[in-house]
Formats: C-alpha cells, sequence, structure tokens
C-alpha cells in the first residue's frame, strides 16, 4: 500500500549538454531519447515507487528540470496522498503535513480540472505552491488510465521558455506512461491479492470452513520441526463420528452435512493456543493438532471433546448405541526427533481411533505402542 509520504531523491546528474546550448534537431533527439528511456523504465519490473523514481531521475538529469514529480490520487479523489519526485528540494503540502487537499495549488487545479495546465510564470499564479527557488515555469498532466485518474505528473523548470509545444507532447506522452506502468503495478497488486485468497480458500473446507487436509498436512510439517528444535511433545487427536454412515443412510446428506457443520463448531474451541489447528480430515474425521500437551493433557483434551458431543445432542435416528450422535477418538503424542516422521504421529492417532470403536465407540483411547511405521524405522 502507498505511504502518505515524499520520497526525496538528491542524486540528479547534471545534463550532458546545457539546453541552452542545444539547437533546435538537438532538442528534438533529446526529447526522443528521453522518451524511449522513460518508456523502458515504465516496463521494468519492480514497485510503484522504484518505476516512478526513475522516470523522474530521468527527466531531472536530462532537461532543465527544477522538480519532476508524481503525485497519486487517494480513491475518492480528494487528496493527493503519495508522492514520488526528484530535484533538489521540494516544500510541497504533502511533503510538510502528510496531506495535499486538491483544493490547493496549481497541481490541485490541474487534478480538479483533469487536463493538462502549463503556469508559464509561476510568480503571476495565486495557486502555485513553491518548490523550489528556482523554478519559474510549470507544465502539469493529469496521469490517466482510461476514465480512472490516479495523479498528476508535475514538472518545474528555472525557464520559462522551456515548455513549449514540442516539449508539452512529450511529457503528455510521459503522463501515459506513467499512467500505464500505475494500472499495471496495481493489477498485479491485485492478482497477489487474489492469488492470497485463492490460496487462502484451497485450504479451507468448504462445508464446515475449517481447516482442510491440505492445510493440516502444511501445519503438521511446521509445527513438527519447530517441536523438534524444542524438544516438546506434540498431540493429535482424531475424532470420528460414529455410524455416520448410517445417519446420511437414514436421515439424509443434508442432514449428513448439517451434523458435520455442528461436529465443527463444537471441536473448535479446543483450538486454545495460538498454533492449536482444528481441521476436517475426511469425511466424518476431525483431527486436533495440539503442540506442547503431555499424555495426560491430551487424554482429558479428548474426553472434554468426547463430552462437549453427548451435551450437543445431535439427533440420530440410526444409532444402534444412542439416540444421539457420539464420536470415537484416537489421541497419540510423540515429541518429534530424527529417528520418526510426521506421519507416524498420524498413524498412531488413527490406530488409537480404530481401538476406540472396536471397544465399543463413544469413548477416547490412547495408542502407547509404537506405530507400525515406527517398527519399519528402526527395522
Amino acid at each position: 500500500m502507498l505511504s502518505p509520504t515524499a520520497i526525496d531523491n538528491n542524486d540528479a546528474q547534471p545534463v550532458a549538454i546545457a539546453w541552452s546550448e542545444q539547437d533546435a534537431p538537438a532538442r528534438q533527439a533529446t526529447l526522443t531519447r528521453i522518451l524511449i528511456r522513460i518508456a523502458k523504465e515504465a516496463l521494468q519490473e519492480g514497485s510503484v515507487d522504484s518505476i516512478m523514481k526513475g522516470i523522474c531521475n530521468c527527466l531531472v538529469q536530462e532537461l532543465p528540470v527544477s522538480i519532476a514529480s508524481v503525485l497519486l490520487l487517494n480513491e475518492d479523489k480528494t487528496e493527493f496522498v503519495h508522492e514520488v519526485y526528484s530535484g533538489s528540494f521540494t516544500q510541497s503540502p504533502l511533503a510538510l503535513t502528510g496531506r495535499w487537499p486538491i483544493t490547493v495549488g496549481a497541481i490541485g487545479r490541474c487534478a480538479t480540472l483533469g487536463q493538462p495546465h502549463l503556469v508559464r510564470d509561476t510568480a503571476t499564479d495565486p495557486d502555485y505552491v513553491p518548490g523550489n527557488s528556482i523554478t519559474r515555469s510549470e507544465y502539469m498532466v493529469p496521469v490517466r488510465h482510461g476514465h480512472s485518474l490516479h495523479g498528476v505528473l508535475n514538472l518545474e523548470s528555472g525557464r520559462t521558455d522551456f515548455f513549449d509545444e514540442e516539449s508539452c507532447a512529450v511529457f503528455n506522452a510521459v503522463a501515459d506512461l506513467v499512467a500505464g506502468a500505475l494500472h499495471f503495478a496495481r493489477m498485479a497488486d491485485q492478482l497477489t491479492v487474489l492469488n492470497h485468497q485463492l490460496l487462502q480458500l484451497s485450504m479451507r473446507d468448504p462445508l464446515t470452513g475449517l481447516a482442510n487436509r491440505r492445510l493440516f498436512d502444511v501445519r503438521l510439517l511446521e509445527v513438527w520441526g519447530r517441536q523438534m528444535r524444542e524438544g516438546a511433545p506434540l498431540a493429535l487427536l482424531m475424532a470420528d463420528a460414529d455410524y455416520f454412515k448410517a445417519l446420511n443412510d437414514t436421515a439424509g446428506h443434508l442432514r449428513g452435512d448439517e451434523c458435520l457443520r455442528r461436529l465443527a463448531c463444537v471441536c473448535e474451541p479446543f483450538a486454545v493456543e495460538a498454533n492449536d489447528l482444528v481441521a476436517r480430515y475426511g469425511g466424518e474425521e476431525f483431527v486436533l493438532l495440539l503442540p506442547g500437551r503431555t499424555v495426560e493433557q491430551a487424554i482429558l483434551t479428548a474426553e472434554m471433546l468426547r463430552e462437549a458431543v453427548v451435551k450437543e445432542a445431535l439427533e440420530h435416528p440410526a444409532s444402534p448405541q444412542s439416540s444421539h450422535v457420539t464420536v470415537s477418538i484416537g489421541v497419540a503424542v510423540l515429541t518429534p526427533s530424527d529417528a520418526i516422521k510426521p506421519e507416524q504421529l498420524v498413524a498412531a492417532a488413527d490406530k488409537a481411533m480404530y481401538a476406540a470403536k472396536s471397544n465399543g465407540r463413544n469413548q477416547v483411547a490412547y495408542c502407547a505402542e509404537p506405530s507400525p511405521l515406527a517398527q519399519m524405522a528402526k527395522a
């Protein structure tokens, strides 16, 4: 996001041949060369500031321009909120106070009118805001892409005869290049935001709003590495809705979906620490990734979750065990190390969950034995 500040730059280089010493063809050649150079600057990859600064540098270095600046408007087009410039000095309202309403200055007048504006003698213009002590004339061009006004390109010169028809035509073209560069830079920013939003959506389960299996896998690796470095335990709870297929077959999939959403709401409050994660693992299975929990703490949390589901009293017309939905929860706790893998934690929790189901459902089981993966790792 653009900050409401002015970017100073005092590294302008003197022109190789003074403008006053160039004849008409030489001046035309200089303006053409500058336009080509600025076109290349506008196509460079980089931030908006770096592109605008490169353009302003070029104008100050090669022309009798005391200040070259690009001033950008806010979304409401009521004030300038950002300025990039080159030149020896500026005392614009934006540089001094951080605000520049378009009701102030000749530049504000240009933005209001939406047309190129030439001040042939700054001493006679009551709206001119002094930016440089040697400035005698000023040319301003709206920076517009399509119907959208982004800001104003401002050029100030110590000469009163510099802004002729030829040079102004070049600066009009420069303003178009600036507008194009701004437009594509902002499009790139929007694409970045959209890509981020799409990535976030791809990490969420659309039915429950919880993290999905993909995000769980990513976070498991991240947390595993951190717990390994700290030598701290990592607990995983895997909860499965009992007789869920029978619920779907009897009450219908819409009822089943509502049940999953309610179970997600029951699970979410158990992620109490910053790095805890609740995710829909798949189907009717939910997982809780709980860094730093001991075996006792993990089992206690699992039992509290089981009781919370019972208290929710979600009707289950087809359960041979209860008139309400229940869950079987497997608990596994490992301290990550180089000798074991994250998959072994998942396998242990899965094994414990199936043990809870085999032992009668609606209960918590803990896997204290090494998982098959761990046994294979030792072989």
